[in-house]
């Protein structure tokens, strides 16, 4: 697909190697080994972000092998548009090369906006349903999408780097940043005209730097939220362990209580065998022993539940005397100090 500089296209066929003698650039130039770079070879800049790949002149651009990948809408719709000047591209006054990388790279800021836009509200409402004090299980499908989303956070990550880096390449070389000016080089009077108190290769620099502080800032909410994630799943693991200790509290106290009752169950035990003895014509002896059992079976269960409560909670903290400094004081004065301030 062929953009001209007023933004109509044409759509052809052609062979690479008739491709690369038009444009002046070797085989190697377009086999795109990078996912994200930028580059100039011969005057021409050649783009590769992620599925679309492009080549830039200074009077049209080329976008190559484009049918299949979801583009279409995207080329046909906007980017004639944009590179006519119909777009808010800032750079429609300068040469066509700056117009067709601006709109390159803001579609490439767009996209990773987006997959960040659909990412953070599963991930908020999951976490929503997760980080809930009065959860006594985790829901696993929730844990699933979380891990699911969690994922897609590290995809979106390396993206932005990758995008970053690129940028940051071209940035730290001002070389590099003077070869993307194609009209310096291919038609100096053009450039001559439209570079009157304009330093081109400055709004270069300019532009890729603004794209450059948009992906910064893209890579910064996605670590936000990844560490969010990670928070969360701490929070997760203290409430699950914090009613996991309870039901162990509920366990360890059932067990004494029947270790109680079994205790002073013996006394019904030697009662009941068959044995002979002056009790058992006495009517008040059985109610005598019962409340005797129960009686003694609540102590004992009440002293355990007492050992327990001494051991299991956390002991205070030693108190630490406030200790002040001459030069910590300052000009305050006896009476402006409260009790107890540390």
């Amino acid at each position: 697909m062929r953009f001209e500089p007023d933004g109509s296209l044409t759509t052809f066929a052609k062979k690479k190697t008739e491709l690369y003698q038009e444009i002046g650039l070797q085989a190697r130039d377009l086999r795109f080994q990078h996912s994200t770079s930028v580059t100039s070879r011969n005057n021409v800049i050649i783009i590769r972000m992620e599925s679309l790949k492009a080549v830039v002149t200074s009077s049209c651009l080329l976008v190559l092998d484009f049918r299949g990948l979801g583009l279409e809408k995207w080329l046909v719709l906007e980017l004639g548009p944009q590179l006519a000047g119909d777009g808010n591209l800032a750079t429609y006054s300068l040469p066509f090369e700056f117009r067709a990388l601006e709109a390159i790279l803001q579609h490439r800021v767009n996209v990773l906006h987006t997959r960040l836009n659909e990412v953070q509200p599963q991930v908020l409402d999951c976490l929503d349903s997760l980080v809930d004090p009065k959860l006594l299980s985790a829901d696993r499908s929730k844990l699933h999408m979380l891990l699911l989303n969690s994922k897609s956070l590290s995809e979106l990550e390396t993206d932005i780097k990758v995008f970053k880096d690129s940028l940051l390449k071209i940035l730290d070389e001002d070389e590099l940043i003077d070869e993307l000016c194609l009209t310096k080089w291919s038609d100096p009077q053009v450039f001559e005209e439209s570079s009157l108190g304009i330093d081109h290769a400055e709004e270069m620099e300019l532009l890729l730097e603004n794209y450059f502080m948009q992906a910064e800032e893209l890579g910064n909410k996605a670590r936000e939220l990844k560490d969010l994630i990670d928070d969360s799943e701490s929070v997760i693991f203290i409430n699950l362990d914090s009613h996991r200790n309870v039901m162990m509290r509920l366990n360890l106290q059932l067990t004494m209580g029947t270790f109680s009752v079994s205790l002073f169950g013996l006394m019904g035990v030697a009662f009941g065998m068959n044995l002979e003895s002056t009790f058992e014509e006495d009517p008040r002896v059985f109610w005598l022993v019962t409340g005797f059992m129960f009686l003694g079976s609540g102590l004992i269960w009440r002293k355990l539940l007492s050992f327990l409560g001494r051991h299991l909670e956390p002991s205070s903290p030693t108190p630490i005397p406030p200790v002040w400094r001459k030069n910590q004081i300052g000009p305050l004065k006896t009476t402006d100090i409260k009790p107890g301030t540390r």
